[in-house]
């Protein structure tokens, strides 16, 4: 379960920093106005899922605190994802609620997307490809 938990805090680190990045250590307060940017808003959501939502003065995670200060620092944001797989280790429910908020937001995100091809042989591919794709007329390895 260590890598695959190494894996989810992995995927929900970009959000997560750009939440601190946006909100600083307010990013747990539940008054603040909602985020612009899809991915601080769902980062701002995963970190008030995993560290619950604070009010104005409470006590804030230190790895947060510190990152708000600096969200730039690798070491800070390396911080965090300790912290955040430590809590993730002893919580299989918060693992299956984050998982699923990792794809949804992939899927608000990411999971759209649009390409364009333009021209005579123009290839345009949207995702993945796992063939061979040839827009000239006597490329070598394709014989009809």
């Amino acid at each position: 379960m260590g890598a695959e938990l190494a894996t989810l805090v992995g995927e929900l680190s970009p959000y997560v920093t750009a939440a601190v990045g946006a909100y600083g250590a307010a990013v747990l307060v539940r008054a603040r106005e909602e985020a612009a940017d899809v991915t601080v808003a769902w980062g701002r959501r995963m970190l008030q899922r995993i560290f619950g939502v604070r009010s104005e003065g409470d006590e804030l995670p230190e790895a947060v605190v510190e990152l708000a200060q600096a969200p730039d620092d690798p070491d800070l944001q390396a911080a965090l994802r300790v912290q955040i797989r430590r809590l993730l280790a002893a919580d299989e429910e918060l693992v299956a609620q984050l998982r699923a908020m990792v794809a949804e937001a992939r899927a608000g995100t990411g999971g759209t997307v649009t390409v364009t091809a333009s021209g005579e042989r123009s290839v345009a591919i949207g995702r993945d490809n796992s063939g061979t794709i040839i827009t000239g007329d006597h490329s070598s390895g394709f014989n009809r």
